[in-house]
């Protein structure tokens, strides 16, 4: 991954944690890593523990942000999100959901969309 992108993947996670923030979302942990991948943030809305995938795009040339969550990356977030539930930190919560924050950064226009309950949980 060149240097240009990981800027604007960690550019887009910071404005996506501030906005999260700002909609009354708690951050618990920002890029959770495992074997098994990354999730961008973990977050907690009232009591639901939230699994937040952030998307940013430059440019629609490659689709919109949010069209970027292919099936194979809702698989591996759903075995990353139920390793979190699984762990000390995740026990405690007995609502959990997937959002996705889209961060499309074309020239002038800067524009934050966050979609709550984005999918559902997927299986291998």
């Amino acid at each position: 991954m060149t240097v240009a992108r990981q800027n604007l993947g960690h550019g887009g996670e910071d404005m996506a944690a501030a906005y999260l923030q700002a909609s009354g979302y708690r951050i618990l942990a920002r890029n959770y890593r495992t074997r098994l991948g990354e999730i961008d943030i973990v977050a907690r809305d009232g009591n639901i523990l939230v699994f937040v995938e952030v998307k940013v795009r430059r440019t629609p040339s490659f689709g919109s942000a949010k069209d970027a969550i292919t099936a194979a990356k809702r698989r591996r977030l759903s075995m990353l999100a139920l390793q979190y539930l699984k762990s000390p930190a995740g026990r405690r919560y007995t609502k959990a959901r997937f959002d996705v924050v889209a961060v499309d950064r074309q020239a002038a226009d800067q524009r934050i969309e966050l979609v709550q309950n984005a999918f559902e949980l997927a299986y291998p």
